[in-house]
C-alpha cells in the first residue's frame, strides 16, 4: 500500500513501543504504515467523518490489522483512551490543531508526546504547546512533491524560547540544511510579494514584514 512522503516520515519518527493516537486519519493510511514498522507499535485511527473512517476499516480489514489498529469515529482527542501515549495530527491547520487540543484540555495535557505537522501557522502551534506544558523535542523539514512540510515532536517538559525560536523553529536553527534554506526562501519570497501589495497606511505590518524579510536573510545566508 503507497504512502506519501510526508506520512512516511511522520511513521519513522514515531518512537517503539509507542500507543498512537492518530487524530483525522483518513483512509488509516499512516496506522497500517505504523504497525507495519515492527516497533510494536498499536493505534487509534480516528476521524470525525464517517466515509473515511469507513475507507480506512476497509484498508484495515484487507491488511488483516484489525488487532492491532482500533478505528473511532469521534471529534479530536475526545477518541483518546487511556493507554494512549502519543498524538499524531497531521495535514489540518495549526489554528485548527490548536483549537482540538484546547477543547479538551485535560487530556491535553496526559499526553507524553505529540507529532504535529500542521499545514500553516507553525509558529502559533510552537507558541501554544511550548507555553502548555511541553517543548520542541525534535523538528524536521520533508518535501512532498512541490510542498515542504514541517513535522513538529513536542515532550512534556520546559524550554525557554525566543522570538526567533519560535519563528524559525528553535531544532531547525540548530540543524538547518538545504531544505531549511528552501524552505524559508519560500517564505521570504511570499513576504516580498506581501509587501508590494501592502497599502502605505499599513505602517506595522510593513514594518513586521521588512523585519521578518531581514531575519529569514540574515539566517539562510548564515
Amino acid at each position: 500500500m503507497k504512502i506519501n512522503a510526508r506520512l512516511k516520515k511522520i511513521g519513522d519518527l514515531v518512537e517503539a513501543n509507542s500507543f498512537c493516537l492518530d487524530i483525522g486519519c483518513d483512509h488509516g493510511l499512516l496506522d497500517i504504515y505504523l504497525v507495519k514498522l515492527n516497533k510494536n507499535i498499536r493505534t487509534i485511527a480516528s476521524d470525525i467523518k464517517e466515509s473515511p473512517l469507513n475507507q480506512a476499516k476497509n484498508n484495515i480489514k484487507r491488511e488483516h490489522l484489525e488487532d492491532k489498529i482500533e478505528t473511532r469515529l469521534g471529534d479530536g482527542l475526545s477518541t483518546y483512551t487511556d493507554p494512549v501515549n502519543t498524538v499524531i495530527i497531521s495535514g489540518m491547520g495549526g489554528r485548527n490543531i490548536i483549537g482540538i487540543c484546547k477543547n479538551n484540555c485535560k487530556i491535553f495535557k496526559k499526553i507524553d508526546t505529540y507529532l504535529i505537522s500542521p499545514n500553516n501557522y507553525q509558529e502559533d502551534v510552537k507558541r501554544f504547546f511550548c507555553k502548555n506544558g511541553f517543548y520542541v523535542e525534535n523538528e524536521e523539514f520533508v518535501k512532498d512533491g512541490h510542498f515542504i512540510y514541517q513535522i513538529i515532536i513536542f515532550k512534556k517538559g520546559k524550554k525557554k524560547y525566543s522570538k526567533k525560536d519560535y519563528f524559525f523553529g528553535p531544532v531547525f536553527l540548530i540543524k538547518k540544511g538545504p531544505l531549511f534554506r528552501e524552505y524559508y526562501e519560500r517564505e521570504m519570497k511570499s513576504r516580498e510579494i506581501l509587501l508590494t501589495l501592502l497599502p502605505k497606511n499599513y505602517r506595522l505590518k510593513r514594518y513586521q514584514t521588512k523585519k521578518e524579510i531581514q531575519m529569514i536573510k540574515n539566517e539562510i545566508e548564515d
